[in-house]
């Protein structure tokens, strides 16, 4: 019975141990795309939110990340970060993936016990416990926030640009390579906006 009771006062003080984990999730948006910044985010969630909202921000819709985005930013820390245009072209977008969700994850106001990121691979930052999720914007809450404060951060950046370049639609597109768009390409041309090592671009 004493070596059950010892066993319990262990459960018990490793939940309270993890219960005081400080957990940030960390998702990216944007590597697909032929144009713009690839941007990320990192986001700890409050205990007092309700986790069973956060969904995958591809699974949303438009209006739905809207609302989510305002409620997950009252209800967490959270930061933004982005790479360039330059920067894809010139470590390619791997590796600006890794590079914006380093700085999202630096920009945070607390330093979190534990990384969480998306994907099956880690960013190169020391003195921090990074662990990645393959598909963990479809398991884990705090990775899915981080999926949505990217995905409405990124995509109002774009609706900017496109009143500034017209006839590529980007504010339907987001600079991916629809059919619309690549027509625009090739009656337009190229912007400096556009990441001109990647295809079909890069055959242009």
């Amino acid at each position: 019975m004493g070596g059950s009771k010892k066993n319990k006062t262990k459960d018990k003080r490793l939940r309270f141990k993890n219960s005081m984990k400080i957990i940030a999730g960390v998702d990216e948006v944007g590597r697909g795309s032929l144009i713009g910044p690839v941007y990320a985010a990192a986001v700890i969630l409050n205990k007092s939110i309700n986790s069973k909202l956060l969904k995958d921000s591809k699974t949303l819709t438009k209006e739905k990340r809207e609302v989510l985005f305002n409620y997950i930013k009252k209800n967490s820390i959270w930061a933004t970060a982005k790479a360039s245009v330059k920067e894809v072209e010139e470590i390619n977008i791997l590796q600006a993936s890794l590079l914006a969700m380093k700085r999202a994850i630096k920009k945070l106001k607390k330093k979190p016990s534990q990384v969480l990121i998306d994907g099956n691979r880690i960013p190169d930052l020391k003195n921090y416990n990074l662990k990645a999720i393959v598909k963990g914007d479809q398991k884990i809450p705090s990775i899915s926030a981080a999926s949505i404060i990217a995905k409405v951060t990124r995509d109002k950046f774009i609706k900017t640009l496109a009143k500034k370049n017209k006839g590529y639609n980007w504010d339907q597109n987001f600079g991916y390579g629809t059919k619309q768009h690549l027509k625009a390409i090739k009656k337009l041309g190229i912007t400096k906006h556009h990441r001109k090592t990647f295809s079909p671009i890069s055959k242009l």
